[in-house]
């Protein structure tokens, strides 16, 4: 698979400065019981990298040191991680909100059977990933027999509560392109969503997130396979929008790999770009800062690592974890 990275590190994308630490977004790991076309982090069934019992310590630490208001779960499928549940007990104790970047289908898996039950025994907020109401363009971008493996997931979270008008259980889904194009308008495709899922399957959900697909890991192997990297890169260049500069993710998260490294964002994390040393700090330029770091600073002030693929998160509408920044 051809490594994306060197046709990223040079930009001239605005430099941008770390605000106050409000989400922890953690992967756990890149076992998944999926190997998805779009997945920016390789994730599958026969990765074997899971965050280990000390560094999971260590994000209850920061949580009971750090006004965090957000525990953001990521993977790979979170949720196979050996140490999930345990983390968000703990994190749930303290009153951290705390996301599951659900693939539904995991909620079918042999073995989870009750982890519907324990999300919403914890009032985990669910944001699951469903690319398309239609069943021929999921299949197509995840594999067959995820649509309606989806949608008993998504059945099974209604029956809790999730998504149903007046509960304190969330349940979001999150859109991403089957191709080298840009996500059409959020609010437009959610009420498709709710009508198409609604009418057809009887599924309700809160919200429809809009996310653009990173040129980088298994989706920029197959751009460059096809001949549509430098396509879709002047794509996202040209429609680079000032405005959303204010609203990327990068400015108040910081994303967790599963070793413990800390990085701007979960794409960052994923081309190898740890956090940089604050603005003057001469003494730290090269240190790879672990979650250790994080018990005694939350950053604010570091410059935020940027290359092209940052044009993703400005171009059109923007897009981060949660949608569109319109």
């Amino acid at each position: 698979m051809r490594d994306t990275k060197p046709l990223l590190m040079v930009s001239n994308f605005p430099p941008l400065t770390r605000s106050k630490l409000e989400v922890l977004q953690v992967n756990l790991g890149y076992t998944c019981n999926l190997s998805c076309t779009h997945c920016h982090v390789n994730a599958g069934p026969k990765r074997t990298e899971q965050m280990n019992k000390e560094n999971i310590d260590l994000i209850i630490d920061i949580l009971k040191q750090h006004s965090v208001d957000t525990l953001d779960l990521t993977g790979g499928a979170p949720e196979m991680m050996p140490h999930f549940r345990y983390l968000v007990k703990a994190a749930r104790e303290l009153g951290v909100t705390v996301i599951d970047r659900c693939n539904l289908t995991i909620l079918n898996e042999p073995g989870q059977e009750d982890l519907a039950q324990f999300l919403a025994d914890h009032e985990v907020e669910v944001v699951a990933s469903l690319p398309c109401y239609s069943e021929q363009n999921v299949d197509a971008q995840r594999g067959k027999g995820v649509f309606e493996s989806s949608i008993e997931g998504l059945h099974k979270l209604n029956a809790l509560g999730y998504g149903i008008e007046g509960s304190r259980l969330s349940l979001n889904l999150v859109y991403n392109p089957g191709g080298a194009f840009l996500p059409p308008g959020q609010v437009e495709l959610e009420a498709a969503y709710k009508e198409k899922l609604g009418t057809e399957h009887n599924i309700k959900f809160n919200n429809l997130y809009t996310i653009t697909n990173m040129p980088i890991s298994r989706f920029g192997a197959v751009l460059l396979a096809q001949g549509e990297f430098y396509e879709y890169m002047n794509l996202l260049k040209d429609s680079y929008s000032h405005a959303n500069l204010a609203g990327v993710m990068c400015l108040n998260t910081v994303s967790v790999d599963w070793e413990g490294y800390l990085y701007d964002c979960d794409f960052n994390q994923m081309l190898e770009m740890p956090i940089s040393a604050k603005a003057g700090d001469v003494a730290s330029k090269e240190k790879i800062h672990h979650l250790r770091d994080l018990l005694t600073s939350d950053f604010a002030g570091f410059a935020i690592k940027v290359a092209d693929h940052c044009y993703g998160c400005t171009a059109g509408q923007g897009s981060s974890c949660g949608g569109s920044l319109d």
